[in-house]
């Protein structure tokens, strides 16, 4: 009877146990992988070349914090990106989606590059050779013409 009491009463500490408590919020062990995950596609705002997770800076915190009650509430990982998208624009994303917009900031140095060439070809093409030196019978007639 006693074990049988013994094992009641510690039952229920093994469902606490399988739960993580982080930034406030406590979650079950699958719920914060997931958050992680989410997390580590985030850019910090304030660091730039760092992930939300990976960030100890207070904006950082307080968006593992929302993911994390948005994993809570039971939102899919989609709409929990589209949220913070919304909320922060494209550059929140650690990796952008290829579009129209990201092929023309990859190909910009590219384009900076021919147009400047282009540039240096149309301003050595509109350069003039120095003309030929005169003879000794066109100066002769240039001295007659600057004397009268």
């Amino acid at each position: 009877m006693r074990k049988l009491l013994l094992l009641l009463v510690l039952l229920p500490s093994l469902a606490v146990a399988q739960t993580v408590t982080r930034d406030g919020v406590t979650l079950s062990a699958p719920q914060e992988q997931r958050a992680e995950a989410i997390g580590d596609q985030l850019r910090c705002l304030v660091c730039q070349n760092e992930s939300i997770e990976g960030s100890s800076a207070t904006l950082a915190k307080q968006l593992r914090v929302i993911i994390r009650q948005q994993v809570v509430a039971g939102a899919d990982d989609k709409s929990i990106m589209d949220y913070m998208v919304q909320r922060y624009g494209i550059f929140v994303l650690l990796k952008p989606p290829i579009s129209p917009l990201t092929w023309l900031l990859y190909a910009s140095p590219f384009l900076a590059l021919a147009l400047g060439l282009l540039f240096a070809w149309l301003a050595r093409r509109g350069t003039v050779a120095a003309p030929p030196p005169l003879d000794a019978a066109e100066q002769d007639r240039l001295e007659r013409l600057l004397k009268s």
